[in-house]
């Protein structure tokens, strides 16, 4: 059996970086797993719907640059899609380049990384001209095409693109990771673990106090938010949608409960999947066996 996972290419990328991470799972059951890179997050998502890939794997966020707005707006842009598993992957870049490159004009990478490196370029190469890439690879690339001087990018790509390196190690926040995220069609979410991510995508009515209501849903019920995002639904001014995520399983009662009471206010609801999560994160919702047993004795006078 073979799984097709689309990408964010060419290789060489962070993506490709998370893609054998989540490979490792099929081939521990001697599944095989091939690759399909495309050029953006929604190309990437846009083929698992069209078919062409089992999954796609998208950045999500960073811990230093914030949401992946790209990905968000892929996330609702055609039919439900669904989060299975998610990575995080320590992002270090290296400054790459010709050999026998000696001046370094024009610096190429995704603009999101370039975020993460400015400190590093107006230290050691002031005055360069930024030229975005669609991604790190891609800026490599382009430097072996002789298109710009220099890329910032993973240090595979330089032994991809036949590439020099000037400097690696590259970050303005040590320790920045970004997080990837393994998305599919719909089906039945990711076992329980007992420490868990879920995110759901919601429109409110435009009233006073209703992200306020929603908001204390998840509040009274002990659920923990690790996240919360607003982008625009691209119809009219003052109308967004909010994407947020929650610490615990759609299988815990006070997450399913506090989804209920939301589901009851929103004028939509979108469930994003509920997963394991790559590293511990905020207070999973209380166990209600416990409470349910009180009152159970209760009722019966004990």
């Amino acid at each position: 059996m073979t799984t097709t996972i689309a990408f964010l290419g060419p290789a060489g990328t962070f993506t490709e970086a998370a893609v054998h991470k989540f490979a490792t799972e099929w081939e521990a059951r001697g599944e095989t797993v091939e690759t399909l890179p495309v050029d953006s997050p929604s190309a990437a998502v846009a083929a698992v719907r069209a078919g062409q890939a089992d999954y796609a794997c998208v950045a999500i966020e960073n811990s230093v640059d914030g949401a992946v707005t790209t990905t968000f707006d892929a996330l609702v842009e055609g039919d439900p899609v669904q989060i299975y598993r998610e990575v995080d992957i320590p992002v270090t870049f290296s400054i790459m380049t010709r050999p026998g490159t000696k001046d370094i004009t024009r610096l190429s990478t995704h603009p999101v990384a370039f975020q993460q490196i400015r400190g590093w370029v107006a230290e050691n190469a002031p005055g360069v001209e930024f030229v975005p890439a669609s991604s790190n690879a891609a800026a490599a690339q382009a430097v072996a095409r002789g298109e710009v001087d220099a890329a910032a990018a993973p240090a595979r790509a330089a032994e991809i693109f036949g590439l020099e390196t000037r400097a690696s190690g590259v970050a303005d926040v040590q320790g920045a990771a970004t997080r990837f995220v393994l998305v599919g069609l719909p089906g039945r979410p990711t076992a329980r673990t007992g420490q868990d991510r879920t995110s759901v995508i919601f429109t409110l009515p435009n009233q006073p106090g209703t992200l306020v209501g929603a908001l204390q849903d998840f509040a009274h019920r002990g659920v923990d938010l690790s996240r919360i995002e607003s982008r625009p639904t691209r119809q009219t001014f003052g109308n967004y949608r909010f994407y947020v995520d929650l610490i615990g399983h759609i299988d815990d009662q006070p997450v399913a409960e506090a989804l209920r009471a939301v589901w009851l206010r929103a004028e939509e609801l979108r469930f994003l999947g509920s997963w394991p999560t790559a590293t511990p994160a905020g207070h999973p919702p209380r166990d209600l066996a416990e409470a349910d047993a009180w009152v159970a004795r209760a009722r019966r006078g004990q």
